[in-house]
């Protein structure tokens, strides 16, 4: 063999050599890492690597439409844009190994809106554009994740756990299963006339517990229940009259695509042991609570069950075992945090419940009506285990006289009530926001008055205050009098452009945890080093955000996420930014629980402190996009209110 030859052979071992490296180095990140093999090596086959040293310009809106696309090997990149209120550029994103850009420019066929710069030497593959093209064709992890992005990780994320719980529970767990699938029998039917002898029989010949009364079109018009049939026997109800008379009319439904998590959370909330399935009007299903509880393994329906008819505060305070139980059994199995906080929000509000009404039995009645307020994370149903209380307590006075007579009365009431929450584990407040407090036991022009203040008078207290009580509802008793409260809050707010400036220059104090020169910025000594606050600095720019341009445009829902959707729907915020937000959000409460559950098993206090570093690469790059999804909150709200 000639020396030219030899140097070929070695050439081509290089090249060999260098695309194997490569793709193995590819391998590590996704989407790359679930691409078919052949579509991987066609990618790097077509790759050129191009250096750019520090502070140079890989790519600017004024090259007009990308032609490559780039993924990092080596370094760090930044995104930089004009600010919006201050002459100079701002740092909106970092890129760094393994990441790729600019997708939606590339996809788009158009120019890149940020200029992208090397924030230190770096080494960047680069895939010619109709090589691009061709491969979001044929690779479907490539196209998900180029029109999804976080969605998608989310998604490999979420798979991981599903995989994690089937190999230690089975598969048959899921709070996400079709409603359909769980009603496999046909579900037992009769006539309105139908005697209830009759039914009764048919009910224990099928061995259910359950029987629907149809009209002619086979529609839903009343469900009968063992627990009907307990109730018509103690009250000596003959037997032989029509069920129409006896049956629960207009039965609860939901369609048969509606999850399990969709039916456990309508049982707990309207006290309820069966859903019947609708489709086009027509009864398709029944599905019981028995049904539910082979999913749950917890049975979330029946643990609401025995808090509402627990005889004792002591009976209670065992059950939080049970719901921590529950939430760990959750997040074991890859349940979304807007599943679990729901749920634990549903739980504690009848633990709430149930305290407030043993109480009443134990002190006796005011003989003043009244509601029990919940705000701050309850107030949105956003609450962890880890909770303390934000309550008041909400009367109707015909003036300050009456005002003052009726919260002499109810504040005892309101104190023993606060104690005997922090038995159940739901922590005494230390900045004493709690219906014992006589400055939160008002009447419902007391609290208009209040929350007027807040708003006339800006001062950094009042928007402190205001973050608390304006996620305000009603755990309690009668609803209407917070109703009247928020629609005249909502009114007053909708006209008041500079306490809406101050909320948002308040909605910008805490900022994401991300710096120009490294991943995330941690706290440098004490304690507290090398962690980050999932809450603070994590969650609650989405919650500043959110609750207050749903004030400013008057929408009265207080949960983040609902505001989040109702905020789409009215175009205050674009589709695409809401969708990302929301999976941010989740992202970093889901995190966030996660860490609890942690801190639970071993006996250590909650804390919203994250160490990164503790983070998988996958987990660690979601998260460093969340923060920046919070970044882009926050930019945007400076742009609307020129700040």
């Amino acid at each position: 063999m000639s020396t030219a030859d030899d140097f070929a052979q070695a050439g081509k071992a290089a090249v060999m050599q260098n695309i194997h490296g490569t793709m193995e180095f590819l391998q590590k990140f996704p989407p790359f890492n679930q691409m078919d093999t052949a579509h991987l090596a066609y990618l790097v086959e077509r790759c050129q690597l191009r250096f750019y040293g520090e502070g140079e310009t890989i790519i600017k809106p004024a090259d007009g439409p990308v032609e490559h696309f780039y993924i990092v090997k080596q370094g760090r990149v930044h995104g930089e844009r004009p600010h919006s209120a201050r002459r100079g550029t701002e740092t909106t994103f970092e890129i760094t190994s393994g990441e790729c850009f600019p997708l939606a420019a590339l996809i788009g066929e158009r120019a890149t809106r940020t200029e992208h710069l090397a924030a230190e030497d770096c080494f960047c593959l680069l895939l010619p554009k109709a090589a691009f093209v061709k491969l979001f064709a044929v690779s479907n992890p490539l196209r998900d994740f180029a029109l999804r992005g976080v969605s998608s990780l989310l998604d490999q994320v979420n798979q991981q756990v599903q995989l994690r719980a089937v190999e230690t529970l089975g598969a048959q767990y899921s709070l996400d299963t079709r409603l359909g699938e769980l009603a496999m029998r046909q579900p037992i039917g009769c006539t309105p006339d139908t005697p209830l002898r009759e039914a009764v029989k048919q009910m224990h010949e099928q061995h259910v517990g359950s029987i629907v009364v149809l009209d002619p079109a086979h529609r839903p018009l009343g469900i009968f229940t063992l627990r009907d049939l307990r109730r018509v026997i103690a009250a000596g109800e003959s037997l032989e009259q029509p069920i129409e008379r006896l049956m629960t009319a207009e039965p609860f439904h939901l369609p048969p695509d509606a999850s399990a998590f969709d039916a456990a959370i309508a049982m707990t909330e309207r006290h309820i042991a069966h859903v019947c399935l609708v489709e086009h009007e027509r009864l398709c299903g029944v599905v019981s609570e028995r049904d539910l509880f082979s999913l749950q393994r917890v049975d979330l329906v029946h643990l609401a069950r025995t808090i509402r008819h627990a005889g004792r505060v002591e009976t209670l305070t065992a059950l939080r075992d049970d719901i921590r139980l529950l939430v760990d059994r959750m997040l074991a199995h890859g349940a979304s945090s807007t599943q679990i906080t729901h749920i634990i929000t549903l739980l504690n509000d009848h633990t709430v419940c149930r305290v407030i009404e043993l109480t009443l039995e134990d002190l006796g009645d005011p003989g003043v009506p009244f509601t029990w307020l919940c705000f701050g994370s309850e107030g949105r149903r956003e609450q962890t285990l880890h909770t303390d209380q934000d309550n008041g307590i909400l009367f109707e006075a015909a003036d300050k006289t009456e005002a003052a007579e009726m919260r002499r009365r109810l504040l005892p009431l309101a104190a023993e009530i606060n104690q005997r929450l922090a038995q159940c584990g739901f922590t005494l407040c230390k900045g004493n926001i709690m219906a014992g407090n006589p400055e939160l036991c008002l009447s419902r022009q007391e609290w208009s008055r209040r929350f007027a203040g807040f708003i006339d008078e800006a001062t950094p207290e009042n928007l402190l205050a205001s973050s608390i009580y304006f996620d305000m509802r009603v755990v309690w008793g009668p609803p209407e009098g917070c109703a009247q409260v928020r629609e005249e809050l909502l009114r007053r707010i909708h006209g008041h452009s500079l306490f809406q400036r101050m909320m948002a220059e308040n909605a910008l104090r805490q900022r994401p945890p991300i710096g120009r020169f490294r991943d995330f910025v941690v706290a440098r000594k004490g304690a507290e080093k090398d962690t980050l606050d999932l809450k603070v600095q994590g969650l609650t720019p989405f919650v500043d955000g959110a609750r207050l341009l749903a004030l400013a445009h008057g929408i009265e829902s207080c949960n983040t996420l609902e505001r989040l959707r109702e905020l789409i729907a009215k175009k205050v915020i674009e589709r695409l930014d809401g969708a990302a937000f929301e999976e941010a959000y989740h992202f970093i409460q889901q995190t966030r629980m996660q860490q609890h559950q942690l801190q639970a098993r071993e006996h250590q206090p909650y804390s919203n402190r994250l160490d990164p570093d503790s983070l998988n690469h996958l987990d660690r790059r979601i998260l460093r996009e969340s923060f920046r999804q919070a970044q882009r909150l926050q930019s945007s709200l400076a742009l609307r209110y020129q700040l």
